[in-house]
Formats: structure tokens, C-alpha cells, sequence
């Protein structure tokens, strides 16, 4: 039986509930082809342009009274209201005592809104764009006086997803330096990545930085830690290399210079910046080195364009609330429990990835905001994949499987021009490419949404059942006149709401994550066990105890 949301009684708010519940009975099995059918200007219905953003929502299961029911439900979980505390210094990630101001990271520098937060962000994003500058342009030397040329960033979560998701989404706009400038990322603990990279580097032209907000993540600092005696070994164990070869970004600047990184080669955050909403700031670092200052100030101005329009749109208009009303009617209420976020550009490789991070890390919570348990499910699963190469993996499960899935479709009307290529034949061809991906993102939503209809109708006679569709998997489509830093800051901001949203109807904070935490507590106490610095396993459960045997190499002969 589908759960309802009602995380806590509020009367008005179970009026909303009940209604939608009705609402809910009609829906379950209705058909998308009974709804296009009835209303011809459904697209035009149920769709919102804002700037250089088109978000088609046509294609879910719902009319005008389920959408005007779903925006009752912002309305009696005082959405509004929460939306005004997020845009404020209150402390609305309430288990850790933060405020959660990411937004406050994309101000414009005039912005008179929070003058003395507003006066340091910027503080901090100078020293960036200098710093950047000076890499560009050759400046930045290692210990014996060659120029940097590659740039590692050593991060995890947050501190990696962001900017590596965001620099290949914009390796289109990568900037000219006076001498060819590579950035890598790396990020997992085993030391794979990092082993296969330090083979292509040359160590006196190699820049680290040590991205980590609390400066004491383990999965981090083990790798900074590897990358330090890489550089003793082939350069000698000198101040200059420190100074020369790490860039370190953090809370804890104190922390930054015990581990030996030079003050002028330290930036700052705010505890009040989560660590999957931190790309803004001078996490963003890698970003800046890839899409250079004027680039990473176009990509805040995306994302504070979308601030102004979630706090200024009417709901029905409001992009990200949509996205979260939507979103929550599907989970709640369809029981769709699963979600799909299928890009049709291969820039956009890593953004599924990203979302898992910011969705399922935000949302992924049981408990209210007033201690007790939720009496609904919550964040689906998000999954995905660039489109063109799903099709090919799992879209035969969302075709013809048992699972109800909703969708995210995201392209760019525009893509390529003669500018880019020294042949115009080139370009010619590749738009052509460009409108092979854009028909398949088009036919894919069709065909998931109307099934055996968005079939010719000779096709459908004598057609077996193996190669039917039943269709009705409900999607939106996200149009962007293209992907540039500016519509990206957009998209990403677009989502970070969402989150926002759906935390509000579900009574939950979306700003901690204390499941991550407690796993790399337990980690510790295993520890010291593989390192042989203890003997004692009684502690541990007869699962765990086995697998320690082995990886000891003990038996119980």
C-alpha cells in the first residue's frame, strides 16, 4: 500500500493529504494517453520557461486539480516560510547547529543582502581568481622553477563530485594559458586513481589541492600524505616543496598549517557551506583553473538567477517547486520509489552522479524534524546515465520491466557551431550528431510515456506481446539553450531547491548526514586490527570476525 504524506498532524495541511489520497485512486492506473487526449493544450499547461531554462512536466500523472492539490501541500507545510528561513542566517540545519547559506556563496558582489557574510565570500573568491590568474599565466612555479602545468585535486563527496562533474560539463569553455594546463581529480582511499596518475606526472610541475572542509576527512588526507612523499622522494625533502606544490581549501586554516600548507596558499569556508552545496565557493577552484574567472562569475550569476526565481515565482511557475511537488506526488502518492536522470550530452557524464550525492545524501532521512519517525517514504533512488549510452544498458527495463520509474530528460536546444572547427564540414556534421541525440531523448520520453501509441499503427498489427509498450512512465524534459557555465549554475541550482522542497513536505533536514559519518567511525575501530596494532575480535559480530581472519591471513587450525 502506497504511504501518504503526513509527517506531522497539522489540520489543514491533512485536509490536503486526504484530498490528494482521492486524488491518488484516480491516478494510480490513469494513462498518459487518456490525458493528452483530453486536453490539447497540455503542453502549454503544464510547462515554465525562465530564462534560459524550459521545463516540460507535461508528461507526469496529473491535471489541474492534482497540481493546484500539490501546491495546497507546499502551502500548509508553510513552504514559503521555509524558503525565507533558508535565505537567512537562521540555523535551520538544526541537528549541527548551522545555518545552510550555499546561496549566500553566488551574491553578487554589490548585493546589499548580509553585507559582513557577503564582504567575506568575496574576500575569498579574490584570493581565488588570483591565484587562478597567476597559473594561467604561468606564474606559478614549483620548487625548481618550472612552471605548474598539471593540477590534482585530492577531495571526496563533495569536495571531488562537484567540481569534477562541473569541468567536464564545461571542457567546452576551457581557457587559454600561457603554457597547456591539465586538471585531474582524485578521490578514492585504496590509492587506484592516484597510482594510475602520478606515473603520467612530472612532480616539479604537479599543483595539489587538498580539498577538504573539515581538513581531517581520512580518504583525503591518506592521499595527500602519498602525494607528499611522491614530491620528497624525486624532488627532496624541502620547505619549498610545500609551499610550491599545495593549495589547500578548508575550515580549519589552523589544521592547513600544521599539516605544512603555506598561509598564502590557503582558502577559507564556513561551516554554514555543506559539503555537496560547497562548489560554489573556492571548492570551485578546479573550475575557475578550467573555466577561467570571467567563466566561474557567469556560473554563480546561473545559479543566484534561479535564487531571485525560487523566492519570486508563484508556485505554479516555480521551477525547482515543481520539480519537488512532482517529485513527491510520484513517490508518495504513485509509488514510484525510483528515479532516473538521463542527459542527452556527453558533457554531462558525471551529473547523475553528482545528483545521487546532493538527493540521496540530503533526503535520505527517517526522522522529522521534530524527533519522530516519518510516517512516509522519502528520497527515491536516483540513478542515471548519459542517455544515448542507456539506451543501450537499462532502457529496456524502463520499457518492458515491472518497475515504475520517473524520469529526468536533460538536453541543449543548441550545441555546436562553425566557429569551433577548422572545417565547416566538421561542425556541419557534428549538429547533425546533435540532432540524432536530440530526436532519441525525444523518442525515448514518447515512447516510455505512451507506449504501444507512439507506435505507428501498422507496426501494431499482429504485434506479439514481447514487443509491446505499455508506456505511462511519467518524465519531465529539461531544455537548455545550451550548456555554458551560466545555464549549468542554473540546472544545478534548479536541483539544490528541489532537495530543498522535498525536505520541507517530508519534514526533514536535508543538511546533515549523520549515516555517513557513523560509518567512518566504525571504520576506525576496524583499523587498527588490519594494522595489527590489536588482536582482540571479540568485540565485532561472527561476519565480521571471519573476514578479518582472512584478511589477516589466520585460520582456525
Amino acid at each position: 500500500m502506497t504511504k501518504q504524506i503526513h509527517p506531522f498532524p497539522v489540520r489543514e495541511q491533512t485536509s490536503v493529504v486526504e484530498q490528494l489520497a482521492v486524488l491518488q485512486k484516480q491516478f494510480k492506473d490513469l494513462h498518459l494517453n487518456t490525458l493528452f487526449a483530453a486536453d490539447e493544450a497540455r503542453f502549454k499547461r503544464f510547462s515554465a520557461e525562465y530564462d534560459q531554462i524550459v521545463f516540460d512536466f507535461s508528461k507526469h500523472r496529473i491535471d489541474q486539480q492534482v497540481l493546484s492539490q500539490l501546491v495546497d501541500l507546499a502551502h500548509a507545510q508553510d513552504l514559503d516560510g521555509w524558503i525565507k528561513r533558508l535565505f537567512s542566517c537562521e540555523q535551520i540545519n538544526y541537528t549541527e547547529q548551522r545555518a545552510a547559506m550555499h546561496w549566500a556563496l553566488r551574491l553578487p558582489k554589490s548585493s546589499p543582502t548580509l553585507p559582513v557574510v557577503n564582504q567575506a565570500v568575496q574576500a575569498q573568491l579574490e584570493q581565488m581568481y588570483a591565484l587562478v590568474e597567476k597559473i594561467h599565466a604561468g606564474q606559478c612555479r614549483g620548487a625548481t622553477g618550472e612552471v605548474i602545468q598539471d593540477v590534482v585535486n585530492i577531495g571526496v563527496g563533495g569536495s571531488d563530485l562537484g567540481p569534477l562533474m562541473v569541468t567536464h560539463a564545461l571542457s567546452d569553455f576551457k581557457v587559454k594559458t600561457a603554457k597547456p594546463l591539465d586538471i585531474h581529480f582524485v578521490s578514492t582511499m585504496d590509492g587506484s586513481q592516484l597510482s594510475g596518475l602520478l606515473h603520467q606526472l612530472r612532480p616539479e610541475t604537479t599543483l595539489f589541492i587538498i580539498s577538504s572542509k573539515s581538513f581531517g576527512t581520512i580518504d583525503t588526507l591518506s592521499n595527500a600524505q602519498t602525494v607528499r612523499q611522491w614530491l620528497e622522494k624525486a624532488l627532496g625533502n624541502n620547505e619549498k616543496i610545500l609551499k610550491n606544490h599545495f593549495v589547500g581549501v578548508s575550515t580549519k586554516p589552523d589544521k592547513m598549517t600544521e599539516w605544512g600548507i603555506a598561509p598564502d596558499k590557503q582558502l577559507l569556508l564556513w561551516d554554514w557551506v555543506g559539503g555537496r552545496y560547497s562548489l560554489w565557493s573556492c571548492i570551485g577552484l578546479p573550475i575557475a583553473l578550467t573555466i577561467g574567472v570571467e567563466g566561474f562569475k557567469q556560473f554563480l550569476a546561473g545559479a543566484y538567477a534561479i535564487d531571485q526565481h525560487f523566492q519570486t515565482a508563484s508556485f505554479e511557475q516555480n521551477i525547482p517547486v515543481l520539480m519537488g511537488l512532482l517529485g513527491a506526488w510520484n513517490n508518495n502518492f504513485l509509488d514510484i520509489q525510483t528515479h532516473a536522470v538521463l542527459p542527452y550530452d556527453g558533457r554531462l557524464k558525471y551529473f547523475a552522479a553528482y545528483l545521487q550525492q546532493l538527493e540521496m545524501e540530503s533526503n535520505g532521512k527517517s526522522i522529522q524534524r521534530n524527533g519522530e519517525k516519518v510516517s512516509s517514504v522519502t528520497c527515491p533512488i536516483v540513478w542515471g546515465e548519459v542517455g544515448p549510452n542507456a539506451q543501450h544498458a537499462f532502457y529496456q527495463l524502463l520499457h518492458q520491466g515491472t518497475h515504475s520509474v520517473s524520469c529526468d530528460f536533460i538536453a541543449p536546444v543548441k550545441r555546436y557551431n562553425a566557429n569551433q572547427f577548422t572545417y565547416a564540414e566538421s561542425a556541419e556534421a557534428l549538429v547533425e550528431q546533435h540532432h540524432l541525440a536530440l530526436s532519441n531523448c525525444l523518442a525515448q520520453s514518447r515512447l516510455l510515456a505512451f507506449g504501444n501509441q507512439a507506435l505507428a499503427a501498422d507496426e501494431l498489427q499482429g504485434l506479439p506481446a514481447y514487443k509491446q509498450y505499455e508506456g505511462n512512465q511519467p518524465s519531465s524534459t529539461i531544455l537548455l539553450k545550451e550548456l555554458n557555465p551560466y545555464s549549468l549554475g542554473m540546472l544545478i541550482a534548479m536541483y539544490e531547491h528541489k532537495v530543498f522542497v522535498q525536505s520541507v513536505l517530508w519534514n526533514i533536514n536535508p543538511f546533515d548526514q549523520w549515516g555517513v559519518e557513523k560509518g567512518k567511525e566504525i571504520a576506525n575501530q576496524l583499523l587498527p586490527i588490519l594494522n595489527r596494532e590489536q588482536e582482540d575480535l571479540s568485540s565485532f559480530d561472527a561476519s565480521t570476525q571471519g573476514l578479518l581472519k582472512i584478511l589477516l591471513g589466520k585460520t582456525d587450525g
